[in-house]
């Protein structure tokens, strides 16, 4: 595989466009393509933003991947550290140039994003709770930027709190099975137990449960979103028990409750 695909997860670049899109569809519904500039631009922010991402996530995690990863671009000699760092800085700084032609609303979402990213590399991704809401947000100003792009982003925010929640949720699931290996985090579970942690992943997955009917109730979605949605809630309420016996499958079936709720807001969306 080219070492720059590697470096960017061209895949995760891709998924971060389409969920932008989603976003888009749902606060804009039919009106979509009449923003078809602001998604195009929208669509290039975030694609820079993924790759810049990625790319400093191999910088800081090098050490690391020798022995986790070594089939990525820097372990492996394709790549210099340096090289990654410096796609790294340009590819935040497209992101944050384009989000200029965007409205106000995207540009802040934009900058935000980058900085929590920035933190997260950084600071936060060992400290536990700080950590995992960093991801939580990132997945759900995905959601923002998608109804801010087309200038309605109130019709998207509860859909940006349950996909938080969602991913706070399995993000604490992980780190709980990964306790064992994390020797150089110190993790909410470290912090404050297993069971504890597992109580408030619980908390949050069941918590975007109990927003799922909402953009349904405001009319905003309908019933196709509601008869998927109900799958996706099933299948988080068993995640929010499961994880006690298997945080493995706790967070292989959050992620399977991911996916079936995407699929719940697209057909929503178009239907």
């Amino acid at each position: 595989m080219n070492q720059y695909v590697q470096l960017f997860r061209l895949g995760n670049c891709i998924m971060g466009v389409v969920g932008l899109i989603l976003g888009a569809l749902i606060a804009a519904g039919p009106a979509l393509l009449d923003s078809w500039m602001m998604l195009i631009i929208g669509s290039a922010v975030v694609f820079a933003f993924v790759a810049g991402g990625n790319s400093l996530n191999d910088y800081f995690d090098r050490e690391v991947d020798k022995v986790a990863h070594p089939e990525r671009p820097i372990p492996s000699g394709r790549l210099r550290p340096a090289t990654a760092l410096n796609l790294s800085i340009s590819a935040f700084a497209l992101s944050i140039f384009l989000s200029i032609f965007l409205n106000m609303i995207s540009m802040i979402i934009v900058i935000s994003a980058v900085l929590v990213m920035l933190l997260y590399e950084m600071v936060t991704k060992k400290t536990g709770l700080t950590g995992n809401l960093s991801i939580a947000w990132l997945t759900g100003a995905l959601f923002l930027l998608g109804g801010a792009v087309v200038s309605h982003i109130e019709q998207v925010v509860i859909i940006a709190a349950m996909a938080f929640l969602a991913t706070l949720g399995r993000e604490i699931v992980k780190d709980i099975q990964d306790m064992l290996g994390d020797f150089d985090r110190f993790t909410l579970p470290k912090r404050i137990g297993k069971h504890r942690a597992g109580m408030l992943a619980s908390t949050a997955f069941l918590s975007a449960v109990a927003l799922s009917p909402i953009p349904y109730l405001m009319g905003s979605l309908g019933w196709p979103y509601l008869a998927v949605v109900i799958i996706a809630d099933a299948i988080f309420i068993y995640s929010a028990t499961v994880h006690f016996r298997s945080p493995k499958q706790g967070q292989y079936w959050a992620k399977i409750g991911m996916l079936v709720a995407l699929v719940a807001f697209l057909v929503g969306g178009i239907l």
